[in-house]
Formats: structure tokens, C-alpha cells, sequence
């Protein structure tokens, strides 16, 4: 309960004030919110594929942070959670009883850190660190990310702004360790596994005249 009080003390306020925001806000708002909370995280998974397949004309070093995000992501979601299960903060829909976009989870599923929040981050981290052009469309898609998950109700602002700040201290040193990999991949290019890790040469497969 004092935990419960704590949260409410520190940004309950504001989260009260969004999700009555959302409450007059358009329903075709509030389903694109929506859905965008719910889904939005399967962006993050197309722009992680789409930073290997550019990466593979990169140099390894690149290719080798790329192929590792799915790992860097899941590593962050694990600390995350661990930090999640430390706290025990109970979802401010079911503290301060408000009504919300998205309906409230069930007694017991933590409320901080947010793991979308933290997933979103560690995702569009080692994006940007490996593709600075793909990172531009992930870094904003992680803020509004977070934000969604205020509009529906799920979390307030600071389980949010943790989450994501957790999920960009644990997937920059670990997207540059993943660097290391890069003989691995200079291997693997010299490998049946080569289209994996490196587009195909030029005249490669080419007809002989």
C-alpha cells in the first residue's frame, strides 16, 4: 500500500489528467492508441530485420551488432523484469480506479518499470547503433511507445520513462560488446552461410558465356 501511495505521489496527477484526456478524446484516436500499444512492438521487430539485411554490406563490426538485437532486446527484457519483480507496483488503473482506454490488468501484474517501454528502447538502440537512418524512425516510434502506454491506462509516467531508460543503459554497452563478434562474421562470409552475412558479389552465379 505505501508503495502504491509513493506512485500515486510522484506523477499520479498527470497520469489521471492523460487518461482523462483520452476519455474525451476521438474513439478513432483511442483505437489507433490502441493498437498501437498492443502491436506496435512488431515495428520494432521489421526494423531490426531490415537493419541485418542493410548490414550485410556493411562492415562486420555492423553486421555482428545487427544479427545480436534480438538477443540485446530479450537480455534488457530480462533485467527488466527483474527489476519489475524487486518493486511490485501495482497498475495505477487499479490504485486510483479511473477509467481507462484499455481495460486494467489483473491484480498482481507489475506496473514498473513499463517492459514495452524498456523492450521499445532496447530495440530502437541497437537499431540506430547499427543503421543511423532506420534508428531515426525507431527512436521516436519508442517515445510514442511509452506515451501509448500512459494514453491506455496501463502505466504512469514514470514506470514509462524508466523503462525506457533502462532499456537504453542495458543495450548500448551491450550492442558494442556485440562488436567483438565481428571475426565470427568475417568467417561466416567466407562460408555457406556467406548470403547471411554479406550480399551477393557482383557477377556471383553470373551465366558464362
Amino acid at each position: 500500500m505505501r508503495l502504491a501511495s509513493a506512485a500515486t505521489s510522484i506523477d499520479g496527477g498527470l497520469y489521471t489528467w492523460v487518461t482523462e484526456l483520452a476519455q474525451r478524446s476521438p474513439a478513432v484516436l483511442d483505437s489507433a492508441v490502441r493498437v498501437w500499444s498492443d502491436y506496435g512492438l512488431a515495428l520494432f521487430a521489421v526494423l531490426m530485420l531490415a537493419s541485418w539485411w542493410r548490414s550485410r554490406s556493411a562492415d562486420p563490426a555492423r553486421t555482428a551488432m545487427a544479427l545480436c538485437a534480438p538477443l540485446v532486446v530479450v537480455a534488457t527484457y530480462l533485467v527488466n523484469d527483474v527489476v519489475k519483480s524487486a518493486f511490485h507496483e501495482q497498475r495505477p488503473c487499479q490504485t486510483l480506479h479511473v477509467v481507462t482506454v484499455e481495460a486494467c490488468p489483473a491484480l498482481g501484474d507489475w506496473s514498473f518499470p513499463s517492459n514495452h517501454a524498456a523492450i521499445a528502447a532496447a530495440a530502437a538502440m541497437v537499431i540506430w547503433l547499427t543503421d543511423r537512418r532506420l534508428g531515426a524512425v525507431a527512436l521516436p516510434a519508442a517515445l510514442l511507445m511509452a506515451a501509448s502506454r500512459v494514453w491506455v491506462g496501463a502505466h504512469y509516467p514514470h514506470d514509462v520513462l524508466v523503462g525506457l531508460l533502462i532499456g537504453a543503459l542495458v543495450a548500448w554497452p551491450l550492442a558494442l560488446a556485440a562488436r567483438r563478434c565481428a571475426p565470427a562474421v568475417v568467417r561466416l562470409r567466407d562460408s555457406r552461410l556467406r548470403p547471411l552475412v554479406a550480399v551477393r558479389s557482383a557477377g556471383v552465379g553470373a551465366r558464362s558465356n
